[in-house]
């Protein structure tokens, strides 16, 4: 396939994402940002009893790279556990866009596994201190890792155009 039909492809995913929306009674629930582009994530996830993903939704705002990235991530990671879903690379969400992403875009197409990924650890932070179990692990803002393999490339400042 071209590079051109994986463009249509992210286009696709930003125009109707997959998984939007809510989960009436989440187990893990985080949002972040990228503030130095507005770029918004909210994850909400529900596990089955073997902690696999049973289902996940997201809603946000951004780009085409951010939304895009996000809704094509959340059907990769249902089925998944929350093992696999936190050894998930850059590498990964940039072999599932299948287009060069610039320096500039990294943080933009990455932001909704970081949020993903601090809900995960979030969760279970909360398990492991006696406070799992009952309800959904709940997050927001706190972006300081990165998914692995993360490195300074990331730390570049994404810009936007509204031509996406």
């Amino acid at each position: 396939m071209s590079v051109e039909m994986y463009r249509e492809y992210i286009l696709q995913h930003y125009k109707s994402p997959r998984n939007y929306g809510h989960l009436d009674d989440p187990d893990i629930e985080h949002e972040d940002d990228n503030p130095l582009c507005g770029d918004q994530v909210h994850i909400e996830v529900a596990l089955d009893e073997d902690d696999r993903i049973a289902d996940i939704r997201f809603q946000g705002k951004g780009c085409a790279i951010s939304q895009a990235s996000t809704s094509i991530m959340t059907e990769k990671v249902k089925g998944k556990t929350l093992a696999e879903v936190k050894a998930l690379s850059k590498e990964d969400v940039f072999s599932w866009l299948r287009i060069p992403i610039s320096p500039m875009r990294v943080k933009c197409a990455l932001l909704g596994l970081l949020v993903l990924q601090a809900g995960v650890h979030r969760y279970e932070a909360a398990r492991e201190g006696g406070e799992g179990g009952g309800g959904a692990a709940h997050g927001q803002g706190g972006r300081d890792d990165t998914p692995q393999g993360g490195d300074d490339e990331a730390d570049a400042a994404p810009q936007h155009d509204d031509g996406e």
